[in-house]
């Protein structure tokens, strides 16, 4: 696994969302290819923005004891699988605009350093170790890359 901590790791990444192009398709899936970009930021935009809402009470319980272990652990993320609905993006979005923003976001990510997060409370799984939040980071973006053949 890529680590998102990591310049050598983070330029691969980097690299790879370069060589995706408006009219990229998914190789699986229906997802285009400015809404998957947007769908990336998302993880991004919980852990460094305040646009989305922390999950309370029951639906926080059900995140830790049922999605946190999949999204943590190593084991690749399923072709199709479901997402949580604040991931799902159904406006049109901006190619240009989706691609900078998650360029800016493993950018930050990296610089950060994994000492950042190591004990960071995440937005819907509580406190996460260093490790896990680069399984987190590289896990859904190694993804999504993927299905877009990249």
């Amino acid at each position: 696994m890529k680590n998102s901590f990591d310049p050598n790791d983070t330029a691969e990444f980097l690299s790879r969302i370069d060589r995706l192009t408006p009219t990229s398709k998914p190789i699986w899936g229906s997802m285009e290819v400015e809404k998957m970009l947007a769908h990336c930021n998302v993880l991004y935009e919980m852990e460094y923005d305040t646009i989305h809402p922390k999950p309370k009470g029951f639906k926080k319980l059900m995140l830790k004891i049922f999605v946190k272990n999949t999204v943590v652990s190593p084991k690749p993320n399923k072709k199709n699988a479901p997402t949580g609905s604040e991931f799902i993006i159904k406006e049109i979005r901006n190619f240009d605009i989706e691609k900078k923003r998650l360029v800016d976001y493993i950018n930050k990510t990296q610089q950060l350093g994994d000492e950042y997060f190591d004990g960071r409370e995440s937005h819907s799984f509580g406190i996460l170790t260093k490790q896990e939040w680069n399984i987190m980071f590289s896990k859904h973006l190694d993804h999504h890359l993927t299905q877009f053949g990249v």
